[in-house]
């Protein structure tokens, strides 16, 4: 395959004229190609008088390709050979079957992976399978009745499974980037996210996703138990030996093991809480919190496409903005969600967290992301290497009691944060959050130095994108799962300082969002293969 890169095109091209415009720009007949497809298609909207598609297109052709390629007029091309991963082995066949903690992007892949090499992973879940899952989030956003192991958190799919399904990530390409994508788009996702250059899956089409990969994971020989929490570690002479599982009817079994993969994700407190008792080396990492921002999704697309705003082949934009400051205070922008919703994101009682998501079709009324500042170590208020978690879980505690202690969640007006006003009474946006939103002062929410900072990078992004401070605009708190408060320790081999125990994924401190979390576990699974 030869990968023919930097096409640019108008928004309204097609295939065919996308090969032609190939056949030209490298001067090779057309009736040379014997097949184009698409690799890569970004947007340039930096002139917002002509804004285009920019591709890559790979291209299958007619004859001897290392000649044709040595003899393309457009020089900005390459060949590409897939490779495979791995083989599947039966020479590598370990007494006892790996143990997978959490089914999320990251607990999945290595289950996958571990499954396609013949090792048959037991992947455990203290929520419940997908499809149950979503009913007990849609509860909770209905009624305030949380399910603190089945909710926006914990569950089949992780927490990125209400997140929009986002698949932009900031590792580089490798080959494990790849198979992520295959696999998505082979389990029911998108075909577009195998070139997009901001792939997203969609809310609603990720329970679909992530039910297919649990049936493959099976068909290979995997196991899945579902509602079954992991509440102990048995070890001797610094290696795991075995596990300690609480069951659905609260009853508590051993499972012998040699080999335990910890994709625990970022919220799992109370796991994280053992597993320092048990002798894991454990350390304090920097995060962020903040709050989501709402506004009007056409008021975005205007600003970022001008009189493209309405031209169907673009859709929902979007936007990311930072800002740093000469007191090492970053603000920035994360998980923008095009046409989209803020959600419920609590997993534990009195407490309140927010997300956002969107549907596939990026089609609601707002568009919201995450305003987030900076926090470090310094700020936690202790050198427990669990204190970053204490300082997330008190202002989410702190949160719920502003919103009413109802699991309404704080919000105020743009307008009125920057004044430092309470606000009073709702502009022309309305807010998405359910259950419901408490109008309040959020400077009684976050530090000082939080609102400092979110007050300074609000005026500033709205340099950046026009309208982006506008009065009426939502800020709803609080956002604190950005990414994980630890880091648990692991060596060149991804081990932990106990023997057979491996940390991996976002939760671990290792990703940062669905694709490099999955990656991570594909990762793992080449360590302990090995």
């Amino acid at each position: 395959m030869i990968r023919v890169n930097n096409i640019k095109a108008n928004l309204d091209i097609d295939i065919n004229g996308l090969k032609e415009i190939v056949s030209i720009k490298t001067g090779l007949d057309i009736n040379n190609i014997k097949n184009i497809t698409i690799a890569k298609k970004s947007i340039d909207a930096r002139n917002k008088t002509e804004i285009f598609f920019v591709y890559s297109i790979d291209m299958e052709v007619i004859g001897d390709e290392d000649y044709i390629f040595s003899i393309l007029a457009w020089k900005d091309c390459e060949q590409i050979k897939e490779q495979a991963l791995w083989q599947p082995s039966t020479r590598f066949s370990p007494a006892l079957r790996p143990i997978i903690v959490g089914t999320g992007p990251a607990g999945m892949f290595a289950g996958l992976a571990l499954a396609e090499i013949g090792l048959k992973p037991i992947l455990l879940e203290r929520g419940k399978e997908v499809s149950q899952r979503k009913q007990d989030v849609a509860k909770f956003w209905k009624s305030g009745q949380l399910d603190t192991h089945s909710n926006v958190q914990f569950g089949e799919g992780g927490a990125g499974t209400f997140s929009d399904g986002k698949l932009m990530t900031g590792i580089k390409k490798t080959p494990f980037m790849r198979k992520v994508l295959q696999e998505f788009a082979s389990a029911g996702a998108p075909e577009e996210i195998l070139y997009l250059a901001k792939p997203h899956i969609g809310t609603d089409k990720l329970v679909t996703v992530v039910q297919n990969i649990r049936k493959k994971i099976i068909s290979l020989g995997g196991e899945y138990l579902f509602e079954h929490q992991l509440v102990d570690l048995i070890i001797k002479n610094n290696a795991v030996q075995a596990i300690k599982v609480q069951t659905p009817n609260h009853e508590i079994k051993e499972i012998a093991t040699d080999c335990l993969i910890l994709a625990i994700g970022h919220s799992a407190r109370d796991t994280f809480q053992m597993l320092y008792d048990c002798g894991l080396q454990i350390e304090q990492k920097p995060f962020s919190i903040g709050a989501r921002i709402e506004h009007p999704q056409t008021m975005i697309n205007q600003s970022q496409y001008g009189r493209y705003a309405t031209h169907p082949a673009l859709g929902a934009a979007d936007y990311k903005l930072a800002v740093h400051y000469p007191d090492g205070r970053s603000a920035y922008t994360f998980c923008m969600c095009p046409g989209g919703q803020v959600v419920a994101a609590a997993s534990e009682k009195n407490t309140v967290v927010t997300n956002g998501m969107s549907e596939f079709a990026r089609n609601k009324q707002n568009a919201n992301a995450a305003l987030l500042v900076s926090v470090t170590p310094d700020d936690f208020g202790g050198s427990h290497p669990l204190q970053g978690m204490y300082f997330q879980q008190k202002l989410e505690q702190k949160a719920f009691n502003l919103g009413g202690r109802n699991y309404h969640a704080p919000a105020q007006l743009v307008g009125d944060f920057l004044r430092a006003r309470p606000s009073q009474k709702l502009g022309n946006i309305t807010p998405s959050y359910a259950p419901g939103i408490t109008l309040t002062d959020l400077s009684l929410l976050f530090p000082e130095y939080i609102t400092t900072t979110l007050a300074k990078a609000i005026v500033d992004m709205d340099k950046k994108l026009h309208g982006f401070a506008a009065d009426d605009a939502v800020l709803t708190g609080i956002e604190t799962r950005s990414s994980s408060p630890i880091r648990i320790y692991r060596d060149e081999n991804f081990e932990s300082n106990i023997k057979g125990i491996y940390p991996c994924g976002e939760g671990a401190g290792y990703a940062g969002g669905i694709v490099s979390s999955a990656v991570d576990g594909l990762r793992v699974c080449l360590k302990v293969q090995k």
